[in-house]
């Protein structure tokens, strides 16, 4: 059964009837035994707290909290609090997705750095995973994941792992491998199955299995062959083909290890990093 690792059912354009159609779809999909779950990422304090509130609506769904680069600009610390809070429930899996983004720039960069260190000051004080937003900031973004302690040894300890995923990875082959590593875990969404992005076939063909997970970042990322329409979490299971074909595995198997890894990197299930 797959795993859609980093999606968006929180999305400010779904109307509400399109995101209560959007859960019976992917409700059916886990009772017919094609999903097993999903993350619904937040990217600012309201979506937050949508992610949350679907956590608790549906078994099969779990949620991350925390604001994107893109939204920096409205954070506060009582913001940066209400999220901690967040953090405490039983299904919030993650901080996140947080990070750097210098491609549209729509908050400022310095304001960018400082609400990235204290989301992961944040995760390092709740012992939480993060779930990483990285574009065009590829080295600042792991600088300051080094410098602020996100693969330290008491993380590795506490999860078996770093606790830190780089959510649709457009990184190296190199880059990946080092993130690997540090002992981290990479996403792949569906700009993988595009036919002339041989940079991410290339760092998926690199990282071990072990480490790699598959998702939708829906509505957005859409995978070939539904290019061009809105994304959904049942699409992944087309990233997850591509992965399969890249690495010399049945769909199957690697549905099964995707979906593994991410229950793994989220803690959901009991799934450790024993035998990794």
């Amino acid at each position: 059964m797959l795993f859609d690792s980093h999606t968006h059912f929180n999305n400010e354009d779904l109307t509400s009837l399109e995101r209560q159609a959007l859960f019976n779809t992917v409700d059916k999909a886990v009772r017919d035994g094609k999903m097993s779950g999903a993350v619904d990422i937040g990217f600012d304090l309201a979506s937050s707290e949508m992610a949350a509130e679907h956590a608790r609506t549906w078994p099969w769904c779990y949620a991350a909290v925390g604001c994107h680069p893109h939204d920096a600009r409205t954070m506060d610390e009582e913001k940066l609090a209400r999220i901690g809070q967040l953090a405490g429930e039983d299904k919030v899996v993650a901080i996140g997705e947080i990070g750097l983004d210098f491609y549209y720039d729509r908050s400022e960069r310095d304001v960018q750095r400082h609400w990235f260190r204290r989301q992961i000051q944040l995760a390092n004080e709740l012992m939480m995973p993060i779930t990483i937003h990285a574009r065009e900031a590829d080295q600042e973004v792991m600088d300051i994941l080094k410098e602020e302690g996100a693969f330290s040894e008491d993380r590795k300890k506490h999860f078996g792992h770093a606790g830190v995923l780089l959510h649709c990875f457009s990184g190296s082959a190199e880059l990946g491998v080092q993130y690997v590593k540090l002992g981290a875990y990479i996403s792949v969404a569906g700009p993988v199955t595009y036919k002339n992005n041989k940079k991410t076939v290339a760092m998926a063909a690199a990282v071990p299995i072990e480490r790699l997970l598959v998702e939708t970042d829906a509505p957005y990322l859409t995978p070939v062959p539904f290019r061009g329409k809105r994304n959904t979490p049942l699409f992944v299971e087309y990233t997850a083909r591509k992965i399969a074909e890249i690495k010399g595995l049945t769909f199957e198997e690697t549905a099964a290890i995707t979906r593994d890894n991410a229950m793994r990197f989220y803690g959901i299930g009991g799934q450790t990093d024993e035998g990794v």
